[in-house]
């Protein structure tokens, strides 16, 4: 494998200090690593660049697992992996669906690394479906969430099955009080940029505004109405807050998506991917979406709800001002609060009485019928959209293709048409559904 070629299909110009020490952490033979980083500095490539490049790829069996504490980071990472290109094969295991389809899947894709949150490895592994034999390394990715009370029965089970492991890798953004005896760490090298917390808070503006009452709702909106067309993240500690502030501020107009646990994995699925293509300008979700989530260009993170803990707020600030890019992360405080000590200095704001109108995305969403098992690609999408639907090929944004159906961002502007003119259309010969993801 090429790892300037790797770079290059990634767009990365130059590795940062913490992805270098990784590198060279990894040349230590066996060693255990722990690898501490501020958010949004590029962990995920920082093992996985030297995890690709000790794959036997002439090999059939997984040599690597990589355990994460949520779906979104498993497909996030095994999508990581794929756009590399370097010929390694992943697969992300995660619940909410059927074991027996992953099993199935991961028989055809016979994958080198296996991406899984605990509950679901474990599964796997008492089935029979992963062969520990051939596992040398384990990787777990946000440790301090993984190794916490919540997993701590899963986790054991797993790594006691991994027993074969020579190397174990750890990375979070945020230090455990201490690790688990069954993780059976000795003489770990320790990776620390934590220092660099610093570094990427002036990079992002704290700011504070006051709402005169209880309720945040009009205060929230009259600040989204200032933001323009920036990409915006709100969180809420509750899943019917979420599902209430999202209520409000569709009825004023703003486009937004919604994002908590209790929604299914479709579901979820089209709110990141609404969010993300910038189909929708504010994402309203619970802590769930503070990890993990690499999306691009977030420009603002609103805390409608204090954060309940200090790591919590550190988790919800890393998802702006992301490698080097800058960001703002705003408290809206009720009458009666106060912003915690751990935040630091932060600037007041008030906005004006004169509001503009709420920012409109660039981009809508189009849901697709159809998808790999049907024999379609991205290739063939954006054909189709071109030679039926009339389109330019700078129109077309985004596109994830699942196995039965695929989502495809296109302008604005040009939807409406669109959806008219494909209505009674085939792709590929085959007769589906189009509809705009609303």
């Amino acid at each position: 494998m090429n790892r300037s070629e790797v770079l290059r299909k990634l767009g990365v110009t130059e590795l940062s200090d913490m992805q270098k020490a990784t590198l060279e952490a990894f040349g230590k033979k066996d060693q255990d690593i722990v690898v501490l980083s501020p958010t949004g500095t590029g962990k995920t490539l920082a093992y996985m660049l030297p995890l690709t490049e000790g794959i036997d790829v002439e090999s059939d069996n997984v040599q690597a697992v990589v355990v994460v504490p949520g779906r979104e980071l498993a497909l996030q990472s095994c999508n990581t992996l794929q756009s590399m290109g370097c010929g390694v094969r992943g697969y992300a295991c995660y619940g909410g669906r059927m074991a027996m389809d992953e099993h199935r899947e991961m028989r055809n894709v016979m994958p080198h690394i296996v991406f899984s949150t605990p509950g679901r490895l474990v599964d796997h592994l008492d089935k029979g479906n992963i062969s520990p034999y051939g596992v040398r390394t384990i990787v777990i990715d946000e440790f301090d969430k993984c190794l916490d009370m919540g997993f701590s029965d899963e986790m054991s089970r797993a790594l006691a099955r991994l027993k074969f492991a020579s190397r174990h890798v750890l990375l979070s953004a945020t230090n455990a009080e201490s690790i688990p005896q069954y993780v059976r760490m000795s003489d770990a090298r320790i990776v620390n940029f934590l220092e660099d917390c610093d570094a990427v808070s002036r990079r992002i503006d704290l700011l504070m505004l006051r709402s005169p009452v209880n309720d945040k709702l009009e205060t929230l909106y009259s600040y989204l109405c200032t933001t323009a067309d920036e990409s915006t993240i709100v969180f809420a500690n509750h899943r019917e807050s979420v599902e209430r502030i999202a209520s409000f501020l569709s009825s004023r107009g703003i486009v937004v998506s919604a994002f908590h646990g209790g929604f299914d994995q479709k579901q979820r699925e089209a709110a990141l991917y609404k969010f993300s293509n910038g189909s929708a300008n504010v994402m309203v979700c619970t802590d769930l979406a503070s990890r993990g989530l690499d999306i691009d260009n977030i420009a603002n993170v609103v805390h409608y709800h204090l954060p309940e803990t200090q790591e919590a707020y550190i988790h919800r600030t890393g998802r702006t001002a992301r490698w080097n890019a800058a960001g703002t992360s705003l408290f809206i405080l009720g009458p009666n609060e106060s912003l915690p000590d751990y935040v630091g200095e932060s600037r007041e704001i008030t906005v004006p009485d004169e509001l503009p109108a709420p920012g409109c995305p660039r981009m809508v969403t189009i849901y697709i019928g159809k998808g790999k098992k049907d024999k379609i690609s991205r290739g063939d999408i954006v054909g189709f959209l071109c030679k039926k639907g009339g389109l330019q090929k700078d129109e077309v944004g985004k596109i994830d293709v699942k196995d039965r159906y695929a989502y495809v961002a296109v302008k604005s502007g040009v939807a409406a048409k669109l959806l008219k003119t494909v209505a009674n259309e085939k792709i590929k010969g085959l007769k589906t559904v189009f509809e705009l993801i609303r």
